[in-house]
C-alpha cells in the first residue's frame, strides 16, 4: 500500500479528514522552504504539496506565482526541489509528499528519468495541472513502474460523461478544483460543495480532497465535513510573503509563523468528526 493510500486509511479508521498544506520549493530560499517542509508534519498535516516552481503557469493566482518567482530567483530547478524531498525524507518516512506542478519541467528533465529520480527521493504522488487524460501517456507508465499515484483534477465545469475519463489511470486521491478560475481568489460556497461532491462520488471511489479558495480554519473545516481533505496554499504562502524583509529575505518570524497557521488550521480539520 503506498504512503497516500495508507494516510488515508488511517484517516478513514479515526473518523476525520485530512489537512493537506503546500510549500513552493526554494521560497524564499532552499533552507527556508525545507524547514516550513521539515516543521509541517508535527504542525498537523496529513499529506503535503511541495510546489515545483514554473515561470508561465496557467491554474496559479497572484499568490503562488509570486512565490515560484522567488523560488526561481533562489536557484530552484527540478533536480533542486527533488533534493529537498530527499532531505525531508531523511526525518520521516511517513508523510505522503506530492509534486505539484507542470508538464514543461518534467519533459525538460524527462518523463523517465523524472519518476524514476522523484520515487528515488521519496515523492508519492503527481498533480501535473496541464496535463489533460488524453496526453496523459506521458507519464503513465513511467510513473506506475516508480510506483507514483497520478492525481487528476477535476473542476465544477467539469460534466458528468466526462468523469469516467478523468478517473481513468487516477490514483492516491482526487483534487477537486472548487471554483472555476485560479488560485486564492474566491471561495465555494458550502452549499456549493455539498451539491458537487455527491456526483464525483458516485463516479470514484478515491478520497476527494478540495482546493482552491480555502483560506481560513473554518472553511478547512466545511471542506473536509463533505469531503476527504483540505488542501491550503494561498493562505500560508500570503503568511510567508508578509514575513520576508524588504529585499524579499526570510526572517526570524518566517517559519515560525507559517507554522504556527498550519498549527490553526489543522486543529479546526482534525476537530471534524466524520
Amino acid at each position: 500500500m503506498s504512503r497516500i493510500a495508507r494516510r488515508f486509511a488511517t484517516l478513514r479508521q479515526q473518523g476525520r479528514g485530512a489537512l493537506i498544506p503546500y510549500v513552493e520549493a526554494c521560497d524564499p530560499d532552499y533552507d527556508t522552504a525545507l524547514a516550513i517542509l521539515r516543521g509541517m508534519p508535527a504542525a498537523g498535516a496529513d499529506l503535503i504539496e511541495v510546489g515545483v516552481p514554473f515561470s508561465d503557469p496557467s491554474a496559479d493566482g497572484p499568490t503562488i506565482q509570486k512565490a515560484a518567482r522567488r523560488g526561481l530567483k533562489a536557484g530552484s530547478s527540478m533536480k533542486r526541489v527533488l533534493e529537498m524531498v530527499a532531505a525531508f525524507r531523511k526525518d520521516d518516512d511517513e508523510t505522503p509528499i506530492i509534486l505539484m506542478g507542470y508538464t514543461n519541467p518534467i519533459g525538460a528533465y524527462g518523463p523517465e528519468r523524472f519518476c524514476a529520480d522523484a520515487r528515488a527521493a521519496g515523492v508519492d504522488g503527481l498533480i501535473v495541472v496541464d496535463l489533460p487524460p488524453e496526453e496523459a501517456d506521458l507519464l503513465s507508465a513511467p510513473a506506475a513502474q516508480a510506483g507514483l499515484d497520478i492525481i487528476r483534477l477535476v473542476a465544477p465545469t467539469t460534466p458528468d460523461d466526462r468523469l469516467p475519463v478523468v478517473f481513468n489511470g487516477a490514483s492516491g486521491f482526487v483534487y477537486y478544483v472548487s471554483i472555476t478560475g485560479v488560485t486564492g481568489t474566491r471561495t465555494a460556497s458550502t452549499d456549493e460543495l455539498a451539491q458537487a461532491l455527491p456526483r464525483l462520488r458516485r463516479a470514484t471511489d478515491l478520497p476527494i480532497a478540495i482546493g482552491f479558495g480555502i483560506r481560513t480554519p473554518e472553511l478547512a473545516a466545511n471542506a473536509v465535513r463533505v469531503a476527504d481533505a483540505a488542501v491550503v496554499a494561498s493562505a500560508l504562502l500570503n503568511t510567508l510573503e508578509s514575513t520576508l524583509d524588504d529585499a524579499g529575505r526570510a526572517t526570524d518570524q518566517t517559519v515560525p509563523r507559517v507554522l504556527a497557521q498550519l498549527r490553526t488550521l489543522a486543529d479546526a480539520v482534525h476537530a471534524v468528526r466524520k
